[in-house]
């Protein structure tokens, strides 16, 4: 007798919900399909009626923290500084890296940086393409209505679009290495006012950038 749609959407969230917590903890190579489903206080078995691989699970808990994250309700919100500012300011928010918060899309990839998995890294590689065209997208727009002190050329937001992102990822992944908590702040407080220095925004907006 075949479970009730409902129920066989509450086990996957279940799976979903396993998944991401131990991606984002452990990383993709070391955590296996049997740890997830015991974690999902479920049978092994279980985990083929809903997935194909480990690799379409991973795709699968990215693409769902993606849709539940605050930076992608930011992505759609109204094109101003600030909304921009809010972007940059929360996306790589320290908040992801705490135990007891709800992992965001980037705590899963930035795991993955140098991952020789095919799978991954191709993922690792689109969501990189597709954040810094967003980027781009709105550093241009924002330039064409003089709300950024920025020439709103291609090579030239190309660049800080990429400077942008290098200093993110590159923060969280130091930070993620450290334990004193004083210190993982900083350096990622230190990589937001630089990249909102970069983008000519006010000395008050980086000030509010350091509140969480």
């Amino acid at each position: 007798m075949p479970y009730p749609k409902d129920q066989k959407t509450k086990t996957k969230d279940r799976i979903l919900a396993a998944a991401i917590d131990l991606f984002s903890r452990n990383g993709f190579d070391k955590v296996s399909i049997g740890q997830i489903m015991k974690a999902a206080k479920m049978t092994h078995g279980a985990f083929y009626a809903h997935f194909d691989s480990k690799e379409d699970l991973f795709k699968a808990s990215f693409l769902e923290t993606v849709k539940r994250s605050r930076a992608a309700r930011l992505v759609k919100g109204p094109l101003s500084v600030n909304h921009l500012t809010e972007l940059v300011t929360h996306y790589w928010n320290l908040r992801e890296l705490e135990k007891n918060a709800m992992p965001g899309p980037e705590t899963l990839l930035f795991n993955e940086v140098g991952n020789s998995n095919i799978s991954v890294r191709r993922l690792f590689e689109e969501s990189y393409d597709n954040l810094r065209k967003m980027v781009e997208t709105r550093l241009i727009a924002l330039s064409k209505l003089k709300q950024l002190p920025i020439e709103a050329s291609r090579e030239i937001v190309g660049e800080k679009s990429r400077v942008i992102l290098s200093l993110l990822i590159g923060a969280v992944v130091v930070a993620k290495t450290i334990t004193h908590e004083e210190e993982r702040r900083g350096i990622l407080e230190a990589a937001q006012k630089q990249i909102l220095v970069m983008l000519g925004v006010g000395g008050e907006l980086v000030l509010e950038a350091k509140h969480y």
